[in-house]
Parts: structure tokens; sequence; C-alpha cells
């Protein structure tokens, strides 16, 4: 009796697959129209791999160089890598997205981003180069030809279905399993930041922004991040920041206690702030104070500035952190006693605003390619973050970056529809779309239907309001969602 137990009880502990994929980042310089100098253009992508040969993904751009600091966009990847020997490879693959900015001849913003790659396998990361295209081709003036050269790293994650969120095991249940193997740590920080300007535009102004950062811990001590502001008051809206780096992680105070030197380089612009070219830096101090369990406030005090200081400002900032310890029960320094599976949901959809209102007193409808990732803090609640570029209807400059919380039902219908409703908000401008200094707020409701254990489509309808605007309007939205669950540590 005791035998069979141990193996029922084993067999109901979700199997642990590993979804491959990796990471990108690349470089470009576009030849613009009417003379003007080239706008150096780089982008960051995650794309999963779908065969041993195939890949799709995601990916933002922002420029770094020209005249056209502020200019972002955001797409979807395809693509294939065929092997040629055991390290030489073909990597050709299209992007898709929208964006624009800076006042730039981007059109709707809709635009296609082909390539065709010779690439190089380290073992641990790949290099590429050769020929691209870019086309703006919704009214928008901007097409070239040019080299693009990228670096791939290998980032892949450990995942269980969906259905298994918010199951619990305990430690000594998943010793006997795939699941007994070292647990990889992240954060998320959701924050207000200030940048108080000391020189260039807005020169005595304070911008506030909103935004979130996500950490990968690659040692105890050491971690990378990924970084996103946008602004919501103080000045015109339309600024967005993007930074990636590193930085080192001390704990005291029995780990109640943290403080983080950090330092980011990255792409900013947009609302009337002159970055010139568009690159950032952004060294950082932050302090962390445990509140329960893996929640921490933050507070932290830096500099945003270009490296040559046409641009500086002084920031302060207030967060909340979540620490996620995931994919494994073993750990150097940490003692874990059970583990519960938590749901994650990514989300590519397209919006359309029905009769968006304009800066010249009109109104016109408006379309977006828009990215929403789902935390979920329990089976049904979750919390949301979303980025969104305009791709068509005249508007290539305007993007969003709001945050929420959401609710979703069970499945209904044989297993294969549930509900959702949410509520986001957050810093919204650019494109001539009335957003006044730029915060607005976006219920919406909707449905899902099932495709695979990992597919659903997507659709909802729902209505956005700029606070200080005249942007108020009806708006629906198509999509996929690709969801699974994390073994989480406590």
């Amino acid at each position: 009796m005791s035998v069979h137990f141990f193996y029922a009880q084993t067999s109901e502990i979700p199997e642990r697959k590993t979804q491959l994929g990796f990471g990108q980042l690349d470089f470009l310089s576009i030849k613009m129209p009417d003379g003007e100098q080239n706008m150096d253009y780089t982008g960051v992508h995650y794309n999963l791999k779908l065969t041993d040969w195939s890949y799709a993904g995601v990916g933002l751009y922002g420029a770094v160089g020209g005249i056209r600091g502020g200019f972002f966009t955001l797409g979807v990847n395809a693509g294939i890598q065929q092997k040629i020997t055991d390290k030489l490879f073909v990597d050709a693959g299209l992007h898709f997205g929208g964006g624009g900015g800076a006042s730039a001849p981007d059109g709707g913003g809709a635009f296609i981003l082909p390539h065709l790659n010779l690439g190089y396998d380290f073992k641990h990361f790949s290099a590429t180069a050769g020929y691209s295209y870019i086309n703006f081709f919704d009214g928008g003036e901007i097409k070239s030809s040019q080299i693009n050269v990228a670096v791939q790293i290998p980032l892949s994650f450990e995942a269980a279905s969906f259905k298994e969120r918010e199951n619990s095991f305990s430690v000594e249940d998943l010793k006997t399993t795939s699941w007994n193997a070292l647990s990889n740590r992240i954060s998320l920080l959701m924050h207000l930041n200030n940048a108080h300007v000391t020189k260039g535009s807005y020169e005595g102004n304070t911008i506030r922004l909103a935004g979130f950062e996500l950490n990968s811990y690659i040692a105890d001590n050491f971690f990378f991040f990924v970084r996103a502001d946008g602004a919501y008051h103080g000045i015109k809206a339309g600024y967005m920041d993007v930074f990636l780096g590193g930085g080192y992680h001390l704990s005291m105070n029995k780990n109640r206690t943290n403080i983080l030197a950090k330092f980011g380089v990255g792409a900013g612009g947009g609302g009337g702030v002159d970055t010139q070219g568009g690159f950032l830096i952004y060294p950082d101090i932050s302090l962390e104070q445990k509140l329960f369990g893996k929640v921490y406030a933050s507070i932290n005090k830096g500099y945003l500035m270009s490296p040559n200081s046409h641009f500086v400002s002084s920031t302060f900032g207030l967060g909340l952190k979540y620490y996620v310890d995931k994919d494994g029960i073993l750990a150097e320094k940490n003692e874990f006693s059970t583990g519960k599976f938590k749901g994650f949901e990514t989300i590519l959809k397209q919006d359309l605003y029905l009769d968006a209102a304009r800066d010249g007193g009109f109104n016109q409808n408006m379309h977006q390619i828009s990215l929403q990732l789902n935390f979920f803090l329990n089976k049904y609640v979750y919390a949301a973050g979303q980025t969104s570029f305009a791709n068509f209807g005249d508007a290539g400059a305007y993007a969003e970056g709001i945050v929420g919380l959401g609710v979703q039902t069970n499945e209904f219908f044989n297993n294969t529809t549930s509900i959702f409703a949410q509520f986001l908000g957050g810093a919204a401008g650019g494109g001539g779309i009335s957003t006044g200094q730029g915060l607005i707020v976006k219920p919406s409701i909707g449905i899902n239907y099932k495709l695979t254990e990992s597919l659903s489509l997507r659709a909802g309808a729902g209505y956005v309001k700029a606070r200080g605007g005249n942007l108020s309007n009806t708006y629906a939205n198509l999509g996929m969602s690709y969801r699974f669950s994390f073994l989480n540590m406590k």
C-alpha cells in the first residue's frame, strides 16, 4: 500500500518540460529620406523554437543614433535556421510591426523587416550578419536596404501545463521527479519614477514616469535586467525609454534588506524630450526592504542621461518588487519547503480604436499592435502589463505602456472557453492622438477559446479614456495567447 501511495503521488506531479528559446540583440543603420543622416536602430527580441529549424517571437526596436531619438517599434518575428555545417547556419526571417516617433515620416506606423543572414555558433552564443530591408508601407517614406548584425543567446525555460496553476507540492514529493534541479531566480518591479531635468529639454521640470523592470540572476549576486518606462505627467505625452543592463545584489539583515547597484544602456525620447539620436545611459542604486513573503518595497536614486550630457536628469523612484525562485527545488543559499505552480500568459493582439480623437480636433480610426503579459496571482486573478504601438491609421508615433489587474473564469463548453475582465491604466501618447499629458485608463472584457493546451484565440472589447485629453472611445481587439505554468518555490 505504501509503495502504491508513493507512486500515485509522484504521478500527479506535472512533468517538467523545457521550452527552447533564444534572445537576440541586433543592429542596423537605416538610410533615411531627403538626405537625412542614417538612423541607427537596435532591437531586443525573444523567440521560441517551434522546431529544430523554425522559430517565432516578439521584438522591440529603438533609435540609438541619428536625429530621431524616441523612435520605437514593436513587432512579431518568424523565421527559419538551417545548418550548413555543425557551426555555420543560415537564418532567414521576417519581422512585422508598428510604431515610429520623433516626427519621422513613419505614416501609420506599419512596417516589415525581412532578413537573410549567415550565422556561426560559438556554443554559448551565436553571431549572424547579412542583408535586411525595411519598409514603412502604410504611407511612410522610410524604405531602406542595409547590412544587419545580431547576437543570439540561448534562453530556454522550464514549464508545465497552464491547467496546473496553483497546485502545490512539498519538496519531499518533488525530490523524486525531474523538478529536482537548480532553481533560477527572477524578480519583477513595478515602479513610479520621477526624472528631474537638470540639462536639456524641459530643464527644471520633473517628468513623471511609470514602468516595470525584470531582473534575471546569472549568479547569487549578479543579474541582468530589462527596464521600460513611459511618461504620464509633467510633459507633453509621448516620452518612452527602454534599457538593458546588469547589476550587483547585496543582501543583509537575514535577506530582509537588499542593496542593488545597476547600470543600463538603451534608447529613449519623445514627448518633446530631445535626446538627439536616442542613446541613453542609466546608472542607479536601489534599497529594498522585505514587506512579506517575497514582496519588497523599493526606493531608487540614479541618473537618466545621454552620454554627451546633452540631456541630463536626476531620478528618484518608488516601487514594489516580487521575487520568484523557479524551475527547480535546489538553491545554494535558500532552503525551500513547498513549490506552487503559477500561471503565466503572453498575448499578442491587434487593437482597433474607433474614431480616436486627434490633436487637430478630428476623429479617425486607429489600429495598433499590442503585447500583454499576465502573471496569475491565484487561479483567477492576474496582474497585467501591456505595451502597444500604432501600425495603421496615420498615428505611427502613438504608443502605450499600461498595467493593471484582471480576472479570468474557469473553462466551460468542454473546457474550451473562458471569459476575462480587466482594468488597465498608465502612460500613452504621440502620433497626434489627444492624450493630454499621457495618463489613460482602459477597462475591457473578452473571451478566450482554447486551441491547444498552450495556445488560445482571444477577443475583447472595451473603452479607453485619457485624463486631460479628448481620447474617449470604444475599441476591440483580436489575438492569440501562449499560456503555461512554472514552479515557484517557497
